[in-house]
């Protein structure tokens, strides 16, 4: 299932794999908005990114993660990161996460059309029949945009994960599967369309 050389593209966001030479364009991403001072998320400091990238090219090795920098097209900014984990093809599952968008570029159509791309190619080249997504049960907005790509909240993992300051958060788990793709990917599409300019 895994090629380390996935690159997806859409009309305005480009998924590259993530590699060294994004880093710089990562660590103003990350410092835009001081991303990583939520204390709901995992998003690395500037000094952790060369381990972030680390991490990252062992789980490609592994066989379980695959990372990208989100590449706004039109500017060549790079606008954060995303990636799938925890892939185990013999279940035909995943998770897209640790997902972190400069402030600048949240609440547009990056984070949209970059989970577009990694479901739908998950769904129509992978052929998975899940795809799951994980966020802090106290993070409203992450939630919130979970729910606009239409997945599905499923429960919560109670005491789930120590985050950096100590506290044990809940997890909420959320998926879309396969039966429900064809809905949602035209839901998205239309999402999409909305920010097209007028002909």
């Amino acid at each position: 299932m895994l090629d380390r050389q996935v690159l997806m593209e859409g009309r305005h966001v480009r998924l590259e794999p993530l590699a060294q030479a994004h880093l710089p364009g990562l660590m103003q991403a990350i410092d835009n908005g001081a991303l990583w001072s939520n204390p709901y998320t995992f998003v690395p400091q500037p000094q952790e990114l060369d381990r972030f990238l680390d991490q990252a090219e062992a789980g490609a090795a592994a066989g379980t993660e695959l990372a990208f920098a989100i590449v706004d097209s039109a500017s060549a900014q790079v606008a954060g990161s995303t990636r799938y984990r925890h892939i185990a093809p013999h279940h035909g599952k995943l998770e897209i996460g640790y997902t972190f968008i400069a402030r600048s570029f949240q609440r547009t159509y990056v984070n949209t059309e970059a989970k577009y791309l990694m479901l739908r190619f998950a769904f129509e080249e992978w052929q998975c029949e899940r795809v799951e997504f994980q966020t802090d049960a106290l993070n409203a907005q992450s939630r919130a945009a979970i729910e606009r790509l239409g997945a599905r909240q499923e429960g919560l993992l109670r005491r789930h994960y120590r985050m950096r300051d100590g506290r044990m958060r809940d997890t909420a788990i959320y998926s879309i599967v396969r039966d429900e793709w064809d809905d949602v990917r035209t839901a998205l599409e239309d999402k999409l369309l909305a920010h097209e300019p007028a002909a």
